[in-house]
């Protein structure tokens, strides 16, 4: 079945995407890496590899683990830093038109503050996304979203250096979402993704050590889609900005279940390592699926769950 590009077209905090449907960030590396493989144009977004202050080298091998219905990794969010993602990458991303957005993160309010500033004077990137999942060093290593005081001190901090839009990833491990979702508008977001992966532990039962070289790792892929749309539908409920739904996707069923729990747009992680151009294709079938579902447009579907 045909469908019109103009269905899917789609605008969430005054950027306009194409498709709803962005590559996620740590599993499409900067994006230019994949220039060869994929029509970058084609594309609704790229969120870039999360950006430190300074460069980082990650975590000791195995990075990564097949589970049997999706990966664990723990790559330790290896990144070439901010200053050279500006001097580098950025300048290659410019020459396509899809909204670039840069995934942040650091181990101190002040980390997170300091790649602001460099990205912010960059021309080419459209928003922020936040990675608060990140150990607090400064406050003996609770992670930035799983306290609402300290998330809520660190999203205002970063609201103050930049006037473009500020997306926060919301981590999934804590015993309720809606309020660091509320906490995150309160503070100043512009909008909420969710969710990052679990943390989880595989063993390898015949050396009796973790099958990941850093012991713990985060689970993505299938295996966590149904907790991600439910945390995504009580995020869409819990707050009046825009929600971005990730964990799980691969195929356009499960964007449309996800923009059907109220979310906007959907990221693509998982998938892509076993097809690099799965949000194009997700894109596509979504815009098959439209016309069955009895809508028009994208934002038509968009929150349009009917719960009991």
């Amino acid at each position: 079945m045909s469908f019109s590009a103009s269905a899917l077209q789609t605008t969430l905090c005054g950027i306009r995407f194409r498709n709803p449907v962005l590559a996620a960030s740590g599993t499409f590396g900067y994006g230019i890496e994949f220039e060869k493989l994929v029509d970058l144009n084609a594309l609704g977004g790229i969120v870039v590899k999360g950006l430190s202050r300074e460069p980082i080298h990650g975590n000791p091998p195995p990075r990564l683990w097949e589970a049997r219905a999706g990966m664990m990794n723990s790559v330790g969010l290896q990144n070439v830093g901010a200053r050279a993602f500006v001097a580098d990458k950025l300048p290659s991303l410019g020459r396509f038109e899809t909204p670039i957005i840069a995934n942040v993160f650091g181990y101190a309010l002040e980390d997170y503050g300091e790649v602001i500033r460099i990205l912010d004077d960059a021309e080419g990137i459209a928003a922020y996304e936040l990675n608060v999942s990140c150990p607090n060093t400064k406050h003996g290593g609770l992670a930035f979203g799983v306290d609402q005081t300290t998330l809520g001190e660190l999203i205002a901090h970063v609201r103050t250096l930049t006037k473009r839009p500020l997306i926060i990833k919301l981590s999934p491990n804590v015993q309720s979402i809606e309020p660091f979702a509320r906490v995150a508008e309160e503070s100043g977001a512009d909008a909420v993704s969710l969710v990052n992966t679990f943390i989880a532990l595989a063993i390898d039962i015949r050396t009796r050590r973790p099958r990941i070289g850093a012991g713990y790792g985060g689970l993505s892929g299938p295996a966590i889609k149904p907790i991600a749309l439910r945390m995504v539908q009580q995020a869409a409920r819990a707050v009046k900005i825009p929600v971005i739904g990730l964990g799980g996707i691969a195929n356009g069923e499960d964007a449309a279940e996800f923009l059907i729990a109220g979310a906007s747009l959907v990221e693509v992680g998982t998938a892509t390592f076993w097809d690099p151009g799965a949000p194009i294709r997700i894109a596509a079938e979504l815009g098959r699926l439209l016309p069955e579902l009895g809508v028009k447009n994208v934002p038509e579907l968009t929150g349009s769950l009917r719960m009991p």
